[in-house]
């Protein structure tokens, strides 16, 4: 199953090409950012935001109590193992 998992704003890797490192529970990755930034703003004002990750794109911003809640929900139902294993196969080296 592949679901939109909660990540946190890193690092800006690429400006001009809108991608940000994304951490979720350890794993670090590349994600497209264009869909959350700020065209007003450079892509490091995202550092520290939360966000929803799907198949490599920061679909949305969410606040930290949704994050953590989210994280906790898909632990429970068993997905949160799989959606990391998932990430690590595309993770990015620092």
């Amino acid at each position: 199953m592949c679901l939109g998992i909660p990540g946190r704003v890193s690092a800006v890797l690429d400006e001009a090409n809108g991608l940000v490192e994304v951490e979720v529970s350890g794993v670090r990755r590349a994600v497209d950012a264009v869909c959350v930034a700020d065209p007003d703003a450079p892509l490091s004002a995202l550092i520290g935001t939360w966000v929803l990750v799907h198949v490599g794109f920061a679909m949305s911003r969410i606040d930290e109590a949704e994050a953590m809640n989210t994280l906790r929900l898909l632990a429970e139902i068993g997905e949160l193992d799989a959606e990391v294993s998932a990430m690590q196969g595309m993770e990015t080296r620092a």
